[in-house]
């Protein structure tokens, strides 16, 4: 199965888009390409300190103008950073260009899995959890656009992996 254009992953941190990504490039034989790992590589900083520096409108622009220049390079898997979809002209330039895919999973699911996890900017503060509920609900009808919706919470990346190819093949893209 080829893909025909980029398939990008969307969902809230601690939804797998990393795992499942690999997975799915490996098995489609394309590129796996994480979008914050990019972003740091060509800023030369970590997504927390971009955040702090220059606050998290300014991330946003560079996340989306790596986005506008990823998607014309052809088939390869993307992982994006979980707030990617909250910029309109990015969720259009995204369902014109890409194949997208929302991995939803429950608070319960994201908040195990990103726990103690010090790089993640947006949960800094006393109540992580809390934050991590408001900014899903928030996000939610943005995700909900994607051209697929697949329920990462609690189940191994591998079921995600194979419900995303089971989508591709039935959907003939």
């Amino acid at each position: 199965m080829a893909l025909s254009k980029p398939l990008v992953l969307t969902g809230m941190m601690g939804s797998g888009k990393t795992t499942v990504g690999k997975a799915l490039a490996r098995q489609l034989g394309v590129p796996f390409i994480d979008l914050d790992e990019e972003i740091e590589r060509e800023q030369q900083a970590t997504i927390r300190d971009i955040f702090s520096k220059y606050g998290e409108t300014a991330f946003r622009a560079i996340e989306k103008q790596k986005i506008a220049s990823l998607l014309p390079k052809g088939p390869a898997v993307i992982a994006t950073g979980g707030g990617a979809v909250m910029d309109e002209s990015t969720r259009v330039l995204l369902q014109e260009c890409a194949i997208t895919v929302w991995l939803k999973a429950d608070v319960e699911t994201l908040f195990k899995r990103i726990k103690g996890d010090e790089t993640r900017p947006l949960l800094t503060g006393d109540d992580p959890k809390q934050t991590l509920r408001r900014i899903l609900t928030q996000r939610e009808p943005f995700y909900a656009q994607a051209r697929w919706v697949v329920d990462n919470s609690g189940r191994s990346a591998e079921t995600a992996v194979e419900e995303v190819l089971r989508a591709l093949k039935n959907d003939g893209k």
